[in-house]
């Protein structure tokens, strides 16, 4: 039990407590500008759960939201807490709103899993639009956990609202909102990073706990940087979590704490961080969030990559970007440097010429070359507040948000096979066809490439009057066409030669000359009306000349004309011999063969 008088009770089950599980509270967001915070909420507890007879739980709750005139709304964040494994949709005036992110924690106490936990929903625009007045909370329901969770007088459930907003009159401060769900059993140290302490005038640190009680002030202390923090009467120095709202002098949140102290001699200029100790001998104590307000007049220098301007083969690469100093409580100084590198290699060094105002910018562009020894595929990072080897000069409130980075590729044309001149056989009188298709094929490197064909090298240029490459693509002995490569970025342009040439002939050297029809000619495939000077000689076994043609004759079918003594007869069967003289420059030797006729 949780009663006063059943301290030592408790005190021998906390032994049993195998494990707490929860989520680290961590930096969620962080504000800079003429910017404060305050907390509403309500328990749904009708009373501290030490003194309840029997479980129990309110249906709903409310309070009320009363900002100034002249505040603003930044954010609007709520979170609802409560025993059990979670209910993630709730009504805030009727009005439905589903988690967007959640913790849990849970307890092992002697083989008995308590489980509790905690949700957060962003509700900026619903509170812009209903303003000031009363909030109503309600459908939070976590009574099938409360049997359990009453034996150990964990049972409770809550809601709260952590509101930022600007005012003009208010100096320049930084809000940090620390979020998750960690239990103080005993001692509990949080460390609230990314602070940035100017000066530490009007600071304050603002707690959301859960399950607090007013009867137990056991070892029961807040601490930051060592020193205790207290606001009595509402916030006993030993007694941290009862109960309270110190935004409204509640003391009868029940089971909840929303408690804002004054930390202004705590924490020093120049702090980045700040150490939270929670201690609780008896009292069993969750914190869900906190927030931060310090003074902090510095800049935050963030930089983008706008654009690129590149040339094909080219290593030069002109870059735009963009240096900006948006979520800062201060000016950016002029000549603040500005690095380039190149997969981690430092290429170039820039640095910005004017100040940059809080929430300015200023544009900037540098030629870099790239060097040999970088890959043609790289990434560019540009660092702001860099001297060239990851050291700033510029104090800001991140200095882990300096950099831009982008993959990159240098143009390069399209490389060609070195194969320039395609030829085929003459097919008659220096005709000849050729596939275009197969010579894109035999010239192409990357099948991505798309390549056209042209007949003049102004058409090629322009992309004008492509040669379709589909068919044959017939030529009279030769001819010069313009071929364009083309990739994502870049284009190549050759020309290219396609020559028509007289290919061997094919003797077929049979004879059958009985006028059947097959072989009944001395038949030479690829040689009349190709080699158009050609003369052949035909000879008998004793090297007798009986027979000559050319392309004005028809093809031997066995006669004599030279033999004087056979003449105008037909020779007879038998071996005979050709000689073929071709007059062309690519054949100087004459071809030579034998020949069977047969009748």
């Amino acid at each position: 039990m949780k009663r006063k008088y059943n301290y030592f009770l408790l005190l021998a089950l906390h032994f049993f407590i195998l494990s707490v599980q929860g989520q680290n509270v961590s930096l969620f967001e962080q504000f800079n500008g003429r910017y404060d915070f305050t907390f509403v909420g309500n328990t749904l507890n009708p009373q501290e759960n030490t003194f309840q007879i029997f479980p129990n739980i309110l249906t709903q709750s409310q309070a009320n939201i009363s900002l100034n005139s002249d505040d603003t709304l930044l954010k609007a964040y709520l979170y609802w807490a409560g025993s059990g494994d979670g209910d993630y949709e709730v009504n805030l005036n009727d009005t439905e709103f589903v988690a967007e992110r959640s913790f849990s924690l849970i307890r092992d106490i002697d083989g008995v899993l308590f489980t509790y936990f905690s949700a957060f929903c962003d509700i900026t625009d619903y509170v812009n639009q209903n303003g000031n007045g009363e909030y109503i909370f309600s459908g939070l329901d976590n009574t099938s956990f409360l049997p359990l969770h009453f034996q150990r007088r964990t049972n409770f459930a809550g809601w709260a609202i952590i509101l930022v907003y600007s005012n003009p009159d208010l100096p320049l401060n930084q809000i940090n909102l620390y979020d998750g769900l960690q239990a103080v059993p005993e001692s509990l140290e949080i460390t609230l990073s990314s602070l940035n302490v100017i000066d530490n005038q009007d600071a304050k640190i603002g707690f959301l706990a859960w399950e607090g009680d007013v009867g137990i002030a056991v070892n029961e202390t807040l601490r930051i940087n060592g020193t205790i923090l207290s606001n009595p009467p509402l916030n006993p120095a030993n007694n941290a979590f009862n109960g309270t709202n110190s935004v409204t002098g509640s003391s009868s949140t029940y089971n909840m704490d929303l408690d804002i102290y004054t930390i202004q001699d705590n924490i020093q200029p120049g702090d980045t961080s700040a150490e939270i100790t929670l201690t609780s001998d008896q009292d069993f104590v969750m914190i869900n969030a906190v927030v931060t307000k310090l003074n902090s007049q510095i800049p935050d220098a963030t930089v983008v990559i706008d654009q690129f301007e590149q040339k094909c083969d080219s290593r030069l690469i002109e870059v735009s970007y963009t240096v900006f100093n948006v979520n800062a409580t201060n000016p950016l100084p002029a000549q603040t440097p500005l690095a380039f590198y190149a997969n981690g290699q430092l290429i170039a060094t820039n640095q910005t010429q004017q100040i940059i105002p809080i929430g300015g910018s200023e544009s900037g562009t540098v030629v870099l070359n790239i060097p040999n020894t970088i890959d043609s595929d790289f990434e560019l990072i540009v660092s702001v507040d860099d001297i060239g080897n990851g050291t700033g000069i510029v104090m800001e409130i991140n200095e882990n948000n300096n950099t831009d980075s982008a993959n990159l590729s240098l143009w390069v044309s399209p490389i060609l096979e070195t194969n320039r001149y395609f030829e085929t056989c003459n097919l008659g009188f220096g005709k000849g066809n050729f596939d275009l298709n197969e010579i894109a094929l035999a010239l192409l490197t990357t099948t991505t490439d798309i390549l056209t064909f042209h007949y003049t090298e102004a058409e090629a240029l322009s992309g004008e009057n492509p040669i379709s490459p589909t068919g044959l693509f017939e030529v009279q002995n030769q001819i010069t066409l313009y071929v364009k490569v083309q990739n994502t970025h870049c284009e190549t342009l050759i020309s290219i030669n396609l020559r028509v040439k007289n290919c061997p002939p094919v003797v077929y050297n049979w004879i059958s000359a009985n006028n059947d029809g097959y072989n009944d000619s001395f038949y030479i495939s690829g040689l009349r009306d190709i080699f158009l000077n050609y003369i052949i000689s035909i000879y008998n076994r004793w090297g007798v000349k009986v027979w000559t043609g050319n392309q004005q004759t028809e093809n031997w079918k066995g006669e004599v004309i030279h033999f004087r003594s056979w003449s105008g007869a037909t020779a007879p069967d038998g071996t005979y011999f050709y000689v073929l003289d071709l007059n062309d420059p690519d054949y100087p030797n004459p071809l030579t063969g034998f020949l069977y006729l047969t009748r």
